[in-house]
């Protein structure tokens, strides 16, 4: 598993990003029974530089939290199968991996959300990572049924990993 991080702010989080990263990334892709080693790249910007993203890639002129890029088009979420018909799309050449994709966070939003909802800026921080790992992972919450099956892992991944919202 790698993952990469990088962080074009002058913010410096309270705790080391990777090692959430990494251990969001690990149960998310035990509970998902991912047989693969993965790779992500993580990029943490402020609102102006994710407006930016999102207006140039999702054609959305506005501020958010969180952009997902998922590498793999699953035609059914968690369903890895789907990678061994194109490798060479989804596998690094060098290192085996299974790129899964790209995330974005506005460290801004991260700030701001933690103090909203009363709880830590690792919680936000892990919560966010955890919501974008589940989109890599071909999850959605386009329908309320999506968005539920989505909230509950997310929570189940955090709950894991004693990530709690009062942490």
């Amino acid at each position: 598993m790698t993952s990469y991080v990088e962080n074009e702010t002058d913010v410096t989080l309270p705790f080391d990003m990777k090692e959430i990263l990494d251990k969001i990334m690990g149960k998310v892709m035990e509970l998902e029974n991912c047989l693969y080693e993965t790779s992500v790249n993580l990029l943490l910007t402020d609102n102006a530089g994710i407006r930016e993203y999102n207006r140039d890639y999702r054609g959305l002129d506005q501020e958010t939290d969180v952009l997902s890029f998922p590498n793999i088009s699953f035609e059914e979420a968690g369903d890895f199968t789907v990678v061994e018909k194109d490798e060479a799309d989804y596998f690094d050449p060098d290192s085996g991996e299974l790129l899964l994709g790209d995330i974005i966070l506005s460290v801004d939003r991260i700030m701001m959300q933690a103090k909203e909802y009363g709880h830590s800026v690792l919680r936000e921080f892990a919560f966010l990572t955890a919501h974008s790992m589940y989109h890599l992972c071909g999850y959605d919450h386009m329908t309320p049924e999506e968005a539920a099956v989505m909230e509950r892992k997310q929570e189940d991944t955090l709950q894991q990993l004693d990530i709690r919202r009062d942490a």
